[in-house]
């Protein structure tokens, strides 16, 4: 299990002004392979690569969730900090 994020990152995947809080590396990689509006992106491919070396500590957790918020602005989805 991943560990926690400082700060979770609140993002309207489902549906506008509905919003799934996402708190760790391992929420943020399933919504970015499972339930992401884009199928390839710069920033898209950036958050999985850093995800993927945070879950192995390459990377920080911050580094991971501000990839994530990077993600969610390329895709046009709201989010809430």
């Amino acid at each position: 299990m991943s560990k926690d994020w400082n700060k979770s990152v609140s993002v309207a995947l489902e549906e506008p002004g509905k919003f799934i809080t996402i708190k760790n590396n391992q929420e943020a990689s399933w919504a970015l392979i499972e339930d992401w509006p884009l199928e390839e992106g710069p920033a898209l491919d950036k958050a999985l690569l850093i995800l993927e070396a945070a879950h192995k500590g390459k990377k920080s957790d911050e580094a991971a969730r501000l990839a994530f918020i990077a993600a969610a602005h390329e895709a046009g989805i709201a989010i809430k900090e």
